[in-house]
C-alpha cells in the first residue's frame, strides 16, 4: 500500500503565524520600543521593566489585535503563495525544488505578502509604541480595524500603505530567510539520515531559518519601523537611511537581540505549529 502524505491546506501559515504571535508578542514589542529610541537609553530587560512599571504587565499585549490582523493578512498571503506554488512545482519535478528556484519563489510571496500585510502593520508598530508618547499625542485606538477605520478617515486610504515598498522588500528577505531556508535546511537534516520528519527537525531547520531572517532583514526592519512612526520628519526611504547613518553604522542593527530573540523563537514556533496542523489537518497524498 502507498505511504501517506499530507500537504498543507492554504491557510495554514496564517492560522500557525497567528499561534506563534500570541505566544512572541511581548518580545514584538519591545523590538519595537527599542527601535524608535532616538538614543540608546535602554537595553531590552530595561525597556521591559520600564513598560510594566508604567502601565502594568498587559501592557506587554498593547496592539495584539493589530499583530494578528497582520498575520492573517502578511503571513497568510506568503504561505498561500509559496506552499501551493511550491507543491504545484514540485507535482512535475522529480525530487525537491533546488535552493533557487526556492529563494525566486520566497521572493516574490514575501514581496505581495508585505505589500498586502502593510496597512496592519502600521496599524501594529503605532499601537505598541502609543504609551511612549505623551497622553496628548497618543492616537489610542481601540483596536486594529479601529485604527485601520482612522488612518483611512482622518490620514486617506494612501497613508495606509505609507512604508510599503520597504515592507514588500523586508517581506522578500524574510520568506527568503524563513520560508525557503527553512524547506532547504529540512531537507538537509533529512538527507544526513540521523533524524526523521518529526518535531526535533522541525524545530533545527526552523532555528536555522529564524537566524537567516533575522540577519537578512534588521537593516529594513529598523527603516520601516522609522518610517511607519513617523510624523513627517522623513522625505522617504533615502532620507530615514541617511538620518540613521548618522547615528553610525550599528544603528542599522540597533535592536539585532531582542529581534532575534523575537523573531527565532516566532519562526521557530509557526514551524512547528505549521508541521502539526499539516500532519494532522494536512490534505493526505497518495505517494
Amino acid at each position: 500500500m502507498a505511504a501517506e502524505a499530507r500537504v498543507s491546506r492554504w491557510y495554514f501559515g496564517g492560522l500557525a503565524s497567528c499561534g506563534a504571535a500570541c505566544c512572541t508578542h511581548p518580545l514584538d514589542l519591545l523590538k519595537v520600543h527599542l527601535q524608535t529610541q532616538q538614543e540608546v537609553k535602554l537595553r531590552m530587560t530595561g525597556m521591559a521593566l520600564q513598560v510594566v512599571r508604567s502601565d502594568g504587565v498587559l501592557a506587554l499585549y498593547n496592539g495584539l489585535s493589530a499583530s494578528l490582523c497582520r498575520q492573517m493578512t502578511y503571513s497568510l498571503t506568503r504561505f498561500a503563495i509559496y506552499e501551493t506554488v511550491r507543491d504545484h512545482m514540485a507535482k512535475g519535478s522529480e525530487g525537491p525544488l533546488p535552493f533557487y528556484k526556492k529563494v525566486l519563489l520566497g521572493s516574490i510571496s514575501g514581496c505581495i505578502g508585505g505589500f498586502v500585510g502593510t496597512p496592519a502593520d502600521m496599524v501594529n508598530v503605532r499601537m505598541q509604541n502609543d504609551m511612549k508618547l505623551p497622553p496628548n499625542q497618543r492616537r489610542n485606538y481601540a483596536h486594529a480595524v479601529d485604527g485601520l477605520y482612522r488612518v483611512a478617515r482622518e490620514e486617506g486610504l494612501k497613508k495606509l500603505f505609507s512604508g510599503a515598498s520597504m515592507a514588500s522588500s523586508r517581506g522578500m528577505l524574510v520568506t527568503v530567510g524563513q520560508l525557503s531556508c527553512y524547506d532547504q535546511a529540512k531537507q538537509l537534516v533529512l538527507s544526513t539520515g540521523y533524524l526523521s520528519d518529526g518535531v526535533l527537525t522541525h524545530f533545527v531547520a526552523s532555528f536555522i531559518a529564524g537566524g537567516c531572517a533575522t540577519i537578512l532583514c534588521q537593516p529594513l526592519d529598523v527603516l520601516k519601523t522609522r518610517l511607519m512612526n513617523s510624523k513627517g520628519e522623513y522625505q522617504g526611504v533615502l532620507h530615514c537611511a541617511v538620518e540613521t547613518a548618522k547615528l553610525g553604522p550599528l544603528a542599522f542593527y540597533k535592536g539585532l537581540l531582542p529581534a532575534g530573540i523575537r523573531l527565532m523563537p516566532h519562526t521557530v514556533l509557526t514551524f512547528v505549529f505549521l508541521e502539526q496542523l499539516r500532519k494532522h489537518f494536512g490534505i493526505k497524498v497518495l505517494s
